[in-house]
């Protein structure tokens, strides 16, 4: 766990103290992730065989009913066992999507699925790698265990088993975390530093503590 460091509170953190509290608003469940395909077969293949997701709801229409853009499109679900799905529009006519800048986007835009175990994680490396993907992993993040290995549209997908059963419960030092990261980028703008190499200092010294506290 992080080593909990004090800081200057930022003032985009002081000025949301002053917005209304949430009034106790918080989401159920995923209910669906939605992404553009160019090739429905091939992605009902990937998500039916590979993936083992049912189909689960189907739309045909001529335009978006939520902005009335006259796009004509099949929209196709597929669910997992807890009932969230993943969803997929083909709509005729779309040009290829543009490229993205810089790898980083193409490396932390992704999507993580749960499975039961660690062991299960490595099954699923098993039967990825036998169907001819390329699968980046195992790696130990020490709360989770994961693989990555990307879909027929280029989604980057993880299969993950918690090593903490807490992992998504560390809240405390979520918040420090965040002040810390937030404040030192203020605190480089106010004091004429460069933000990207403050941040990254940050960055290096929390793994400098990390590898200390693993010996």
């Amino acid at each position: 766990m992080s080593t909990v460091q004090t800081t200057k509170t930022p003032p985009e953190l002081q000025a949301s103290k002053l917005a209304p509290r949430n009034p106790g608003l918080t989401p159920t469940m995923l209910n669906h992730a939605a992404w553009v395909t160019h090739d429905v077969a091939a992605t009902y293949e990937f998500y039916t065989r590979i993936m083992g997701m049912e189909i689960a709801s189907t739309v045909i229409d001529d335009k978006v009913p939520s902005t009335g853009d006259a796009f004509p499109y099949f929209h196709i679900f597929f669910k997992m066992k807890d009932g969230s799905t993943f969803a997929f529009f083909e709509a005729p006519g779309l040009p290829a999507p543009a490229k993205s800048t810089h790898p980083a986007y193409d490396v932390f835009t992704h999507i993580a699925l749960e499975v039961s175990s660690k062991s299960d994680v490595d099954k699923w490396y098993g039967w990825l790698k036998e169907n001819g993907l390329d699968v980046v992993g195992p790696t130990d993040h020490g709360i989770i265990y994961s693989i990555y290995f990307f879909d027929p549209n280029g989604v980057r997908l993880e299969i993950t088993s918690p090593l903490d059963k807490d992992w998504n419960n560390h809240t405390k030092d979520a918040k420090s975390d965040f002040a810390l990261w937030v404040g030192t980028k203020e605190k480089a703008k106010t004091e004429g530093r460069d933000v990207v190499d403050a941040l990254i200092k940050l960055a290096q010294k929390r793994r400098q503590e990390r590898n200390a506290a693993a010996h």
